[in-house]
């Protein structure tokens, strides 16, 4: 593994954020080695964080298998099969992706009935070319079959059954996160490409929550408004990176803000959320965005992060080895380098705690096991999955 300088993240008292420069020697010093951990007293008592595995270009997004192992996608386009924390070879038939910028290949989710279909869906940036365009690239979602054999794994039957309708040349806020809703229906977020007057434009995908079928079709319970694009759910978002589902049905997404802003949303159906016309954040200028936090007609975010985190992954807690922690919601944050919980009652965000602040590295996804445990993948060159349990469990 080659060494390399890192930005760590701090913040002043006044909530501004530092970044300085940890020469690479340093790294040694703080990235703690597979098998190793670390211990931070919680509001669940004193929780241990595990390396299990380390080597991972920039991995993005992770889904447990019915007999426990991990698929993990890489940014880079690899599709990857974690047993006990030993990383497969790439499994062969994912597509092609745009792997720049924030682009690549992006969440993995299974379908319901995987144990008999095999089935899995993928977000990823696409290129025009690929799609049958002139020019630029924009989110997609392939439906694919697994087959694992071995030590070795095949897609089979993919087929792309979504793409946005606007592709641009712009490499970020590709979003993405596939949720498969309690009907088998799908739930894909989608970011404004960095364009950001496209979340407000109702014919356009970008910036929006999408609910299509399995099939790719649009559902007919969908909100279907005036000018709006069949297939939305919601508008008004700009990077949504974390997104699960509760167990009534109801969706939860977690957004990038600019300066500040990051959102933690529960979409409703027809509902618009506000960007670029409302934020709690800030231009990365200094100069305000909108017209400030709130306007008639547009939605409120149930909990808001300013400085921002960054949050990036997103589940309910449904374990036992945090029982105190039951129903309450898992993010992990980017450029705060944390996992958070977020202490739910009912639909309020009643309180925040941040655990390992700093000490992890990016957290791009958190997933809790079943075995309850809650497990994260960093977003790094050198990336890592970690487990995250009560001492000594």
């Amino acid at each position: 593994m080659s060494t390399r300088a890192f930005k760590h993240h701090l913040f002043s008292q006044k909530g501004q954020i530092m970044q300085a420069l940890v020469p690479a020697l340093a790294i040694s010093l703080l990235i703690v080695p597979v098998g190793a951990a670390q211990e931070v007293q919680s509001s669940a008592g004193v929780l241990s964080a595990t390396v299990l595995s380390e080597g991972l270009d920039h991995p993005w997004a992770l889904a447990f298998l019915p007999d426990g192992r991990l698929l993990v996608t890489e940014r880079s386009g690899q599709l990857l099969v974690i047993d006990d924390g030993v990383i497969s070879g790439p499994i062969a038939g994912t597509p092609d992706v745009y792997n720049q910028g924030q682009g690549g290949l992006l969440d993995v989710a299974l379908a319901p009935d995987f144990a008999e279909s095999g089935k899995i869906y993928l977000t990823f940036a696409e290129k025009a070319g690929d799609a049958g365009l002139q020019r630029g690239q924009g989110t997609a979602v392939m439906v694919a079959r697994l087959v694992l054999e071995g030590d070795a794994g095949r897609l089979e039957d993919q087929q792309v059954i979504f793409r946005m309708n606007k592709f641009t040349t712009t490499n970020r806020h590709f979003g993405s996160r596939v949720v498969v809703g309690n009907d088998g229906n799908l739930f894909v977020t989608l970011g404004e490409r960095g364009e950001q007057d496209r979340a407000q434009d109702f014919g356009d995908l970008a910036g929006g929550v999408a609910r299509i079928g399995p099939d790719g079709s649009v559902p007919t319970d969908n909100p279907q408004l005036d000018g709006w694009a069949p297939e939305l759910w919601s508008k008004g978002h700009r990077n949504p990176q974390g997104a699960t589902l509760r167990a009534d049905g109801q969706l939860f997404t977690v957004e990038h803000g600019a300066r500040g802003g990051d959102e933690l949303n529960n979409p409703q159906p027809g509902a618009n959320y506000g960007w670029p016309v409302i934020t709690y954040g800030e231009d990365y200028s200094g100069l305000p965005i909108g017209v400030g936090t709130e306007k008639e007609g547009l939605e409120q975010p149930l909990f808001y992060w300013d400085p921002s985190i960054s949050p990036s992954g997103l589940d309910f807690y449904d374990g036992d080895l945090l029982a105190g922690w039951q129903g309450d919601l898992l993010t992990g944050g980017l450029s705060g380098q944390v996992l958070v919980r977020l202490d739910v009652e009912g639909d309020t965000i009643v309180g925040e705690e941040r655990l390992f602040a700093g000490q992890l590295g990016r957290v791009r996804d958190v997933k809790v096991g079943p075995d309850g445990a809650i497990y994260l993948i960093t977003d790094e060159d050198n990336g890592r999955l970690i487990r995250v349990a009560p001492s000594g469990q």
